[in-house]
């Protein structure tokens, strides 16, 4: 079965970029780690929330730039031995591609889990006529 291309299809003018970060963003997150739920509080508000156990405030990020959200965690090494370590304690990135429409307006950290709080914003479509030359 063939890839579907936006490039390749003839009414998806302009979509090539999104499509390079949708590839992007399955390669950042194709490991499963974090566990995350992504909520829909009402129409429109959501929230993400990522099970990040062990690491603190310092050790995450969020960042929004352009139309992708990342997320990433980077705890240090306190170095401790362990006699058995079931807890994760990787880095990680998760990156989620937001709506135009779509702002981030927060996140705190909450019993082991990173809470990021999206909503809608209403956008402005503009109708314009074309003068014909």
């Amino acid at each position: 079965m063939p890839k579907f291309s936006f490039s390749s299809h003839p009414y998806l003018l302009g979509f090539d970029a999104l499509e390079q970060m949708l590839e992007s963003s399955a390669k950042i997150n194709n490991d499963g780690y974090p566990p995350y739920n992504i909520e829909q509080l009402s129409e429109d508000r959501f929230r993400i929330i990522l099970a990040v156990a062990g690491f603190a405030i310092e050790d995450l990020s969020v960042v929004v730039e352009g139309p992708q959200l990342s997320i990433r965690g980077e705890q240090t090494k306190n170095g401790s031995e362990f006699l058995h370590q079931g807890i994760a304690s990787r880095q990680f990135t998760r990156a989620f591609v937001l709506a135009e429409c779509i702002e981030t307006i927060g996140s705190n950290l909450e019993n082991g889990l990173l809470i990021v709080e999206l909503r809608r914003i209403p956008v402005n479509h503009v109708t314009r006529q074309i003068k014909i030359a």
